[in-house]
């Protein structure tokens, strides 16, 4: 198993699906946890009392909100001295397709989107790669998606925002190198979490599961074993890859 004693991670979203998984697996290793939520307190409180080890934290912060996003930040380096890896994972799913939805819903889920999606993954990089630079060491793992090689028909701002990140992540794992940084990027399908339970439950499930030869959609832990191998040392020189976790339900070359 990889150790990461003595290290410190800061995982957004990690009050359900995939962070929190990222965040359990970080604890078992050794690693000290920065969890990140929006507004469940309750869900956050929970996945911290699960949590191996001492000295994790709760932080709080709305990602369309840059200054929240700074506080954040400041947070988990005052509580921990320093921020090893970054898993940018919080992201959100809004519905809107285009010939069923008014423009002013339109113009409001790509604003939202993209505010918390992209930029908010940009932003909180940016924070915390302001740390990591001097310190010319680090790891920067962002959640993106499927969706973003082979679109989203009723969710296009979803899938937009997630080839903006996949972009952003190889623009700075080429930018960060020289400063000993590693950026990579997992690019999950269909993920078995609360978010997307209702779907798999529905009548749609069973031609989601078909879309693999498993039969089945990834598991919250196979994402974030992929997140602890990329943060790991022996991965250094993956920096810039999109890793695609999806069953071969989608291939590209």
């Amino acid at each position: 198993m990889l150790s990461f004693a003595n290290k410190t991670v800061l995982v957004t979203g990690s009050d359900r699906g995939i962070g929190r998984a990222v965040a359990v697996q970080f604890a078992a290793a050794g690693a000290r946890v920065a969890l990140h939520f929006h507004s469940q307190q309750d869900a956050i409180e929970q996945v911290q009392s699960q949590l191996t080890g001492s000295g994790h934290i709760t932080v709080q912060a709305d990602l369309a909100d840059v200054a929240a996003i700074d506080r954040m930040v400041n947070e988990a380096i005052a509580a921990f001295g320093q921020i090893d890896i970054l898993v940018n994972n919080a992201g959100i799913y809004q519905t809107h397709p285009l010939d069923a939805t008014k423009f002013d819903e339109w113009q409001a889920v790509w604003q939202k989107t993209i505010a918390v999606n992209l930029l908010g993954s940009v932003h909180t990089a940016y924070a915390v790669a302001q740390h990591m630079i001097p310190r010319r060491q680090g790891r920067i793992i962002n959640i993106t998606s499927r969706g973003a090689f082979r679109g989203e028909p009723t969710a296009p701002a979803y899938a937009a925002s997630k080839a903006g990140l996949n972009a952003f992540s190889q623009s700075i794992a080429q930018h960060l190198a020289p400063y000993g940084i590693s950026v990579s990027a997992i690019a999950p399908g269909w993920v078995e979490t609360e978010m997307s339970r209702s779907t798999l439950e529905s009548p749609q499930g069973e031609a989601i599961r078909a879309q693999s030869g498993f039969n089945r959609v990834a598991r919250p832990e196979e994402i974030a074993h992929t997140v602890l191998f990329l943060a790991s040392e022996q991965a250094e020189f993956l920096t810039g890859a999109i890793v695609d976790i999806n069953g071969a339900s989608y291939l590209r070359s």
